[in-house]
């Protein structure tokens, strides 16, 4: 035994004497590089015979040999921090994992209890779990009822509509009012009832605007009474209008019609999906209300209704809200698309800041645009109560203004004049669309007691001029005065108050 222990002493004298060898070594290669002191006395040594091309070469070597030096004792610093700061991040990260296994076991206990105090008031209640109850336990009639209704379904609202209008019918309500009635009912209806005054100028170009497509966009400052005119108008015909809130996070389709939730296989149903399905039951006129609708980009959301509604048939007025077909889905689905009812008027209210995106020309020359800039004094007028106005009347009554009051042939021929004008000397130019919305426009205007020339007078300005914001007015602000002077040839002295009064505003802006 004495024997394996001199050599067991032996084998590790061998092996720590070599550690320490090692360390010693490190330690004197140190001491070597760092001693001054040799170094002076080898440069002694040598001073007397350098010549003075030398001894730069001297200085260059001991400035390089103490920048090869400096390297490495910053490298090595370099790499024991970065150690250091490696290894305390480590230390971090088991911490807050240790951490987050605390709070999730104390989540999934938590989420446990709550599941055992909801078991309990369930049972104290004499209830199954999955029973729908009332905060007193008691479920009634009616929500039994609509649970039954709409449990299971992908459409829970529009099946519900379906429920409740089952039995309902389109009713005649034998209107008779002309058109100019129907605009002084409804002012004195909104003075009246709302409290709310508007220039009668201005509803005959709201009435005309109705007449030439089924979108509306109201603009101007704020607080002039925009939404107000469309809630008003929908007051009028007896019904309140669907408000849709246009918010800056809207990209699509889904954000107006809703979308299917591919998780609970439900369809989230908008306010003005529903809106656009309850239409379908009956002739009322409905008002969409898209509640400052350049907030996000129109084309992003609404482009697929503008182009809906351009189709020359009604019977093509369809849009797919899913791809496929399910039972108890609502019955006016046809195969998953739903038709728009042609008793839907879509009206748009637009704020001109830099809060608000810029509505294009594809928007504008499918809309007509009113701007409402100014504020009408209060004004004594009739009690007037709202009306149950069919939308099949009303457009009876645009198409009857349209076979009385045509646009005389001599304002066509001077607006075809005024277009050529226009493309030659501004290099703007206008469609068929806008031509035949003109021929719609100025007839109800002036069957609702308006005169045919300030007709003409709006429109150019609001649908054709409104394109000079597009040109460089710098380059063009030159030929204003001469067209201005065209169209007072063309339609008379002091008549085309809207065009020059806006071609006025242009050149102050510029």
């Amino acid at each position: 035994m004495s024997t394996f222990g001199r050599f067991f002493y032996e084998i590790l004298s061998i092996v720590f004497g070599g550690v320490i060898q090692i360390f010693k070594g490190i330690w004197n290669g140190l001491k070597n590089i760092f001693s001054f002191e040799k170094y002076t006395s080898l440069i002694n040594n040598y001073s007397e015979d350098f010549t003075g091309s030398e001894w730069v070469l001297v200085v260059l070597t001991i400035i390089c040999l103490v920048l090869i030096v400096g390297l490495i004792v910053f490298i090595l610093v370099f790499l024991i921090r970065k150690y250091i700061r490696f290894r305390k991040t480590l230390v971090e990260q088991e911490s807050l994992l240790d951490e987050i296994g605390d709070l999730n076991s104390e989540v999934a206990s938590l989420v446990k209890e709550n599941e055992r105090i909801l078991a309990m008031k369930v049972s104290q209640i004499g209830l199954k779990p999955d029973e729908p109850a009332t905060e007193d336990g008691i479920v009634s009639t009616e929500e039994e009822e609509e649970v039954t209704v709409t449990d299971g379904l992908r459409f829970p609202q529009l099946s519900r509509i379906d429920s409740d209008l089952k039995n309902s019918s389109i009713v005649n309500f034998n209107n008779n009012q002309s058109l100019e009635q129907l605009l002084d009912d409804f002012r004195c209806f909104a003075a009246s009832k709302l409290h709310l005054y508007y220039d009668a100028s201005l509803l005959r170009v709201f009435f005309a605007g109705l007449a030439c497509g089924k979108m509306i966009i109201l603009q101007g400052i704020s607080g002039t009474g925009k939404t107000s005119l469309a809630y008003a108008w929908s007051k009028f015909n007896t019904l309140t209008p669907c408000v849709s809130s246009v918010q800056p996070s809207w990209r699509d389709r889904s954000d107006f019609f809703g979308y299917l939730n591919e998780f609970t296989k439900k369809f989230n149903e908008t306010d003005a999906l529903v809106e656009l399905y309850t239409a379908l039951y009956d002739d009322r006129i409905h008002t969409i209300i898209l509640d400052e609708m350049n907030l996000a980009r129109v084309e992003y959301y609404f482009a697929e209704v503008l182009s809906i509604l351009e189709m020359p048939s009604r019977a093509e007025w369809l849009v797919s809200l899913v791809t496929d077909k399910a039972e108890g889905d609502p019955v006016k689905l046809d195969n998953g698309k739903l038709r728009l009812g042609g008793n839907i008027w879509y009206i748009g209210t637009i704020n001109n800041d830099d809060s608000t995106f810029m509505v294009t020309d594809k928007v504008y020359d499918r809309a007509m645009p009113i701007d409402i800039n100014t504020k009408v004094d209060p004004f004594d007028c009739r009690f007037q109560d709202a009306i149950d106005l069919n939308s099949e009347y009303l457009e009876s009554l645009f198409k009857k203004a349209q076979e009385e009051h045509p646009i005389s042939e001599k304002n066509l021929k001077n607006v075809g004049l005024m277009d050529d004008y226009v493309i030659k000397h501004f290099r703007v130019a206008f469609g068929n669309r806008i031509m035949k919305q003109l021929k719609t426009f100025v007839p109800v205007y002036v069957a609702c007691g308006g005169d045919e020339i300030d007709a003409i007078d709006y429109f150019i300005a609001k649908k054709i001029l409104r394109k000079f914001e597009q040109l460089n007015i710098a380059y063009i602000r030159d030929e204003f005065d001469p067209f201005i002077k065209y169209l007072h040839e063309l339609f008379g002295e002091h008549k085309m108050f809207e065009c020059v009064d806006y071609m006025e505003l242009l050149k102050k802006n510029d």
